[in-house]
């Protein structure tokens, strides 16, 4: 089992949990929306590390952009293999290709 399957399961398994004993039920308690804003948040902090050339930081909020995505994605029911799947399907397709067959 992979890093992030491991972590997807521990993130499905989080949302029937105790907010007050998990904060990834706490995020789920807050709903989809807030999931979804603390993804942002992250993804941000990202760009701000890799815009400063901060490989350490960038490696820590990577990981945490890593977790808020599963998170956002599991508060809408999408599943990591959903996704997954779908990178596979791209897999060998130009990236300029992909886009030109959304239209």
């Amino acid at each position: 089992m992979t890093a992030l399957s491991r972590l997807a399961a521990t993130v499905e398994a989080r949302k029937g949990a105790d907010p007050d004993s998990s904060w990834t039920a706490k995020l789920f308690a807050k709903g989809p929306e807030k999931c979804a804003e603390k993804f942002g948040e992250e993804a941000v902090e990202a760009i701000i590390a890799a815009v400063k050339n901060d490989r350490e930081n960038l490696v820590y909020e990577a990981a945490d952009v890593l977790y808020h995505l599963t998170v956002m994605l599991a508060a809408r029911d999408v599943s990591m293999d959903e996704v997954l799947a779908e990178l596979d399907r791209r897999a060998g397709t130009s990236g300029i290709a992909e886009k030109a067959s959304r239209g």
